[in-house]
């Protein structure tokens, strides 16, 4: 489906003790995606659970950890993700934003998956 949209999930292990730097981090990216054709859908960051929630299957499910931020953005196709990749290199905003984290991110990690839709039958 390479010319369906591009959706691409970012998992961040974060260090709590970072946080306004995590978020100075990520308003900087949404920008950039958004200036170069996606459609951002945030960051999305740890919280307490609500009180008395158990899992839905229990004994296949667990809590996970505190320190997991996830970021979720859209391009409407593959050749528009592969343009925001080479104009984001040159962006001003975007070289900054290399050269500020690159030697001290506010993270500890992160994993990246691209993600399609499922077609709904209705």
């Amino acid at each position: 489906m390479r010319n369906g949209p591009v959706t691409c999930e970012i998992r961040y292990r974060i260090e709590p003790d970072r946080m306004a730097e995590f978020e100075a981090y990520a308003q900087t990216w949404v920008t950039l995606v958004e200036r170069h054709g996606g459609v951002h859908h945030g960051y999305f960051l740890p919280r307490d659970k609500p009180e008395g929630v158990a899992s839905s299957f229990p004994g296949l499910a667990e809590d996970g950890g505190g320190d997991i931020a996830v970021a979720l953005f859209t391009f409407p196709d593959e050749a528009t993700y592969l343009s925001y990749r080479r104009e984001v290199a040159v962006d001003p905003d975007g070289i900054a934003a290399n050269a500020r984290y690159a030697n001290d991110p506010p993270f500890i990690s992160y994993e990246r998956i691209f993600l399609r839709p499922l077609s709904r039958t209705e």
